[in-house]
């Protein structure tokens, strides 16, 4: 018997509790030891409210995300479950939906999914039967209307808190807010947005987003990344599509030098700077850590930024069942086009 997940529930009651919120992401890993997802779960713990964990993430194969998932779960985390259309057709996306649910994991962030071209098997078949708009109404049709999309019923439904990510920095720049409009409507209960390096595009960004009353309806978290190297910075820059590293940021690392403590410091440094600026803009939540296997600088930027997750929230011993989904108003349910959409 899998024993309830004590922090189930946790990120949403954080995001309704109007303090900002703090997530972060850890990788999946490429070994089958338990032990280092236990590792980079214990590092930042104690400085989120929950935890991402990523779907093969630029293409390149790792370890199955429900796994990681399911672990964080025993590590009294509320894990975040990354869902790709990218590998899985609909049917094996609402069957790996019911199956996270099992387990206690309730939060998904839905994804159309990085391309396999830009990873190290190229030659992989795409599947893409739909994108992730459907995904969001599927998630949220399971949910409410408690039956498959063929109409068969679930016993009980799953009770899922879907996401959605968004990308500020992708051209065309003025249909990203329209692009985000659509998933919230679709069902997106929380918004991560793409690590933000250049906070002027981001702050016209949030500007058209709050003018579409978008973040009045879901809460914003917004990505932000330490930067460990130059290498790093311009690997950024030059080869991550809907990334702006500015130049300047750049001209900062090469001037931190060659000693690794100092690059790191620096790279927090930003982070922080980053953080304090996007504090001032209207809309957000909160905000969203990507280490970039970086785990341990998770807990320095939360300090140093004066982030404060809810820590010590009370647990409830193994054998007791899952908090109670909260109640929610009640919605037309969503329309599962039978055509595939990309």
């Amino acid at each position: 018997m899998i024993p309830a997940n004590p922090m189930r529930g946790r990120f949403e009651r954080a995001l309704r509790s109007g303090r900002p919120v703090v997530t972060c992401e850890i990788g999946s890993p490429d070994g089958a030891d338990p032990a280092g997802v236990r590792k980079r779960a214990r590092l930042v713990r104690d400085y989120v409210d929950a935890v991402n964990v990523p779907d093969n993430t630029g293409g390149v194969v790792h370890a199955a995300p429900i796994a990681s998932c399911a672990i964080l779960a025993q590590e009294g985390i509320d894990p975040i479950l990354h869902m790709t259309c990218r590998d899985r057709n609909r049917m094996a996306l609402q069957s790996d939906m019911l199956g996270a649910s099992l387990l206690g994991i309730r939060n998904l962030l839905c994804l159309t999914g990085d391309h396999m071209i830009h990873g190290d098997q190229p030659e992989t078949k795409p599947v893409y039967d739909i994108d992730s708009v459907i995904l969001l109404e599927i998630a949220d049709h399971l949910t409410r209307q408690g039956k498959y999309i063929s109409g068969r019923e679930i016993d009980p439904p799953p009770d899922l808190f879907p996401g959605c990510a968004a990308e500020p920095f992708a051209p065309p720049y003025e249909w990203r807010p329209l692009r985000l409009r659509k998933k919230v409507e679709a069902g997106a209960k929380f918004v991560q947005t793409q690590i933000v390096f250049n906070v002027e595009r981001f702050r016209e960004y949030m500007g058209r987003v709050h003018d579409l009353g978008l973040d009045k309806q879901v809460p914003i978290l917004a990505g932000v990344a330490p930067i460990r190297s130059v290498k790093a910075a311009t690997f950024m820059r030059d080869e991550v599509p809907g990334m702006e590293v500015p130049d300047a940021l750049v001209r900062r690392m090469q001037a931190a030098g060659d000693d690794k403590k100092k690059r790191e410091a620096e790279g927090i440094a930003i982070c922080v700077e980053i953080i304090e600026e996007i504090r001032r803009i209207p809309g957000v939540a909160g905000f969203h850590i990507m280490p970039i296997n970086w785990e341990s600088a998770v807990g320095k930027i939360s300090k140093e930024a004066h982030l404060q997750p809810a820590i010590g929230a009370p647990k409830l011993p193994p054998e007791a069942p899952a908090p109670a989904a909260a109640v929610r108003e009640a919605v037309p349910p969503a329309v599962i086009p039978v055509a595939p959409k990309v």
